[in-house]
């Protein structure tokens, strides 16, 4: 623990924010900050959690633990809904309560003897919880990272994709399609080269697909889109978060496929529920409702009406900092916009927008050193505030 450097990202930016607060007391503040939803959660998943919780004050309707595993009827719908003719069996699906969490829980199952890869810029988490459970070495000042972790630079000059012949063979690969922070969706080939070089070097790719229901242009929802994921190199992990709005509720699930195994032979799904059954205790009854109802005919045509409205705020952000002459990067396939501001670095950025605006965003160096210099911001927001965003920003860089 004493390796972390500072604290994690997001709770640096909400300390930040209240000191802001208390400097300017009566200013109206708008984040494009952290990737929390705003829209309200569709009726039809609304009620059906809100009908369910009513019935637990019922005797008959009463229900305590259920599954570590996840309710099956919501394991089943996962891998008929989101992993359709992709081969994947409703016992390969594990309900937790997020992804983040299932992060952790993934690395309680790798443990601290191995090497891990992750895109840089990336999710904290993944190098955070490798530190805790003992992975890395020491953080190196001079460059921005830790011992024992190999960062695959994504940025503008490579299309936002490793070049994997160049990154050395780990046991690990942490790689996040759509990606957070720089909205950058890989294509079919890219991750067929990602599959095609794990699969030679015997390593595992943890995907993370929490972004996938913002694809809109062809690109894979799922590592198992590609031959030889399931069957030989991949997790995944998703979550409800985006998808249905329950950042609040909680909801997510990771796919561990039965053929995927360690050198010896034995089962890593068997690791896995392990794993789930000792150290979890199931996800919410009443969220996993609430998933059940997402994915029904009704609850997805709901969903994507409301991730309309997000995708929709992220284009216009885009618009805005391009038409201020910024390199901009995502918002087609991801809630994310990526902006460059070159020369100056991120947090000085961050402060100014913040002292002067009143806006909330992202620092980029916060996902890692090739960040330095970028800002995240994000359409998670009513459209009236992200006008209001837009029109405070041209404001001070137009």
């Amino acid at each position: 623990m004493e390796k972390l450097q500072n604290g994690y990202l997001f709770p640096e930016i909400g300390m930040r924010q209240l000191m802001h607060v208390e400097k300017y007391p009566g200013a109206k503040i708008i984040s494009l900050g952290i990737g929390d939803t705003t829209e309200p959660i569709p009726n039809i998943i609304a009620s059906a959690m809100s009908q369910y919780s009513h019935a637990l004050s019922t005797r008959e309707g009463y229900q305590g633990y259920g599954a570590e595993q996840g309710n099956q009827e919501l394991r089943k719908a996962i891998a008929e809904t989101m992993y359709r003719d992709m081969g994947i069996n409703d016992t390969e699906v594990f309900i937790s309560d997020g992804a983040q969490c299932d992060i952790s829980r993934i690395q309680l199952l790798l443990g601290s003897n191995l090497t891990v890869a992750v895109q840089d810029p990336t999710f904290p988490a993944y190098v955070d919880s490798s530190i805790i459970i003992g992975q890395t070495g020491e953080y190196a000042r001079n460059t921005g990272k830790y011992g024992g972790i190999e960062y695959m630079r994504c940025g503008p000059e490579n299309s936002f994709f490793p070049d994997l012949s160049s990154v050395p063979r780990t046991d690990v690969i942490f790689f996040c399609s759509p990606n957070n922070p720089t909205g950058h969706a890989a294509s079919r080939e890219q991750l067929g080269e990602l599959v095609a070089t794990a699969t030679r070097n015997g390593s595992v790719i943890v995907f993370d697909a929490a972004y996938s229901a913002y694809v809109s242009d062809g690109s894979p929802k799922s590592i198992y889109e590609i031959p030889g994921a399931k069957e030989v190199v991949a997790i995944e992990i998703s979550s409800f978060s985006k998808l249905a709005g329950f950042t609040g509720i909680r909801l997510g699930w990771t796919v561990v496929p039965h053929e995927l195994s360690y050198s010896n032979g034995f089962p890593v799904h068997k690791d896995f529920d392990r794993i789930i059954c000792t150290c979890f205790n199931g996800a919410s009854r009443i969220a996993q409702i609430g998933g059940l109802a997402c994915l029904s005919q009704q609850g997805q045509k709901a969903t994507q009406q409301v991730i309309g409205v997000y995708k929709e705020n992220a284009r216009t952000l885009a618009r805005t900092f391009t038409s201020m002459g910024l390199e901009v990067y995502g918002g087609t396939n991801s809630p994310y916009v990526w902006v460059h501001f070159p020369g100056r670095r991120s947090w000085d950025v961050f402060s100014e927008i913040l002292e002067k605006t009143h806006i909330i965003t992202v620092p980029g160096c916060g996902f890692g050193p090739s960040g330095e210099g970028f800002i995240r911001v994000n359409g998670f927001n009513s459209k009236e505030c992200i006008q209001e965003a837009c029109h405070r920003l041209r404001n001070l860089l137009g």
